[in-house]
């Protein structure tokens, strides 16, 4: 089989930080997404950036596959050393051989079949994500989405959440059950983070039927489309529209935020597409993450006589100004 370098496929370092790994991935996932993207091999590119994230987010997971050594290169023949593929027995992180199917044969070689004990196969929310301790009678993790406001984010607040939910009955068998969760979004959260709600996920099953105790229930956070805004992590950005004289000579507009509207100075000789930066003022954390505020000159509508002839003396006392002299032209 074909070795993958998982750094390559998300163009980041071997000693690349969490948060680059999770922007690169972030970024990729969006241009390959194929229910957006035109790529011909979208699908293909979008699963195999997932199988890098998967292993390159995870802490064990990464050193496990960093174990491998750095002489190895994307398509070289790889053959698994021996004790791979089982170094995780009964441990909690483990994959089953169902889980892992949906990677390539590489990754199976190095991370799936590696239980032994009881399957950690799901029962209701997300794919491969944490798992139940096959001894010790803990419920599975479960993971699922929530999608809220970017305004949501940067206040916190409280959301109802409607879920199926596995759940054991009289008999001992695993039932679904519709479940009315309240889930407190953090001030601050972004895009893409866990909230953990514990004992919410799978329930747990011990000795001679006896329950043990549920798993957690993560839920990863997706911000729904913004109307004037757009998140990076905790940075905000956004478009500004300026007219030609506040661009040309400067001037002090109001801009929109998260927190309210604030004042912003236009430095003289601005242009369309400078950006300017509020510090402090994305989302809240400690830091705090900044908004940054991108120029787009707008000009005023020339729909009668006299807004023609303004326009014309415009032209008349710039005429020797090119807007296309870095073209040549």
């Amino acid at each position: 089989m074909e070795f993958k370098d998982y750094y390559k496929i998300l163009g980041v370092s071997r000693d690349a930080k969490a948060d680059e790994i999770k922007a690169a991935y972030r970024k990729l996932a969006r241009k390959y997404h194929p229910d957006v993207s035109k790529e011909p091999d979208a699908e293909a590119r979008f699963k195999e950036v997932n199988e890098a994230n998967e292993v390159l987010k995870d802490a064990e997971k990464r050193a496990q596959y960093d174990a491998l050594g750095s002489g190895w290169h994307a398509g070289d023949n790889f053959r698994p050393p021996p004790g791979a593929g089982a170094r995780g027995a009964g441990r909690s992180d483990h994959f089953s051989d169902e889980e892992a199917a949906q990677f390539s044969d590489f990754f199976s070689s190095i991370f799936g079949g590696m239980g032994g004990g009881r399957s950690s196969r799901s029962s209701g929310f997300g794919g491969p994500g944490m798992h139940a301790d096959p001894f010790g009678g803990r419920g599975r993790d479960q993971t699922a989405r929530i999608r809220i406001s970017l305004e949501e984010a940067f206040k916190g607040g409280t959301r109802q959440l409607r879920l199926e939910v596995p759940e054991i009955d009289a008999q001992g068998q695993v039932k679904m059950r519709a479940r009315t969760l309240n889930v407190r979004i953090p001030a601050g959260v972004t895009e893409g983070q866990q909230i953990r709600l514990a004992g919410q996920g799978g329930p747990g099953l011990g000795d001679a039927g006896q329950a043990g105790s549920a798993g957690d229930l993560f839920l990863e956070v997706e911000f729904e489309p913004h109307s004037l805004f757009r998140s990076e992590g905790k940075e905000i950005h956004l478009k500004l529209p300026i007219a030609p004289w506040e661009a040309a000579c400067g001037a002090t507009v109001p801009v929109p935020t998260l927190g309210g509207t604030v004042s912003l100075k236009i430095p003289a000789g601005s242009q369309s597409g400078q950006r300017l930066r509020l510090k402090g003022r994305g989302l809240p954390g400690k830091p705090a993450g900044d908004a940054f505020v991108q120029l787009e000159i707008t000009n005023p509508p020339a729909d009668s006589d006299d807004a023609r002839a303004a326009f014309d003396a415009l032209a008349e006392r710039f005429k020797s100004f090119n807007p296309r002299a870095k073209l040549g032209v």
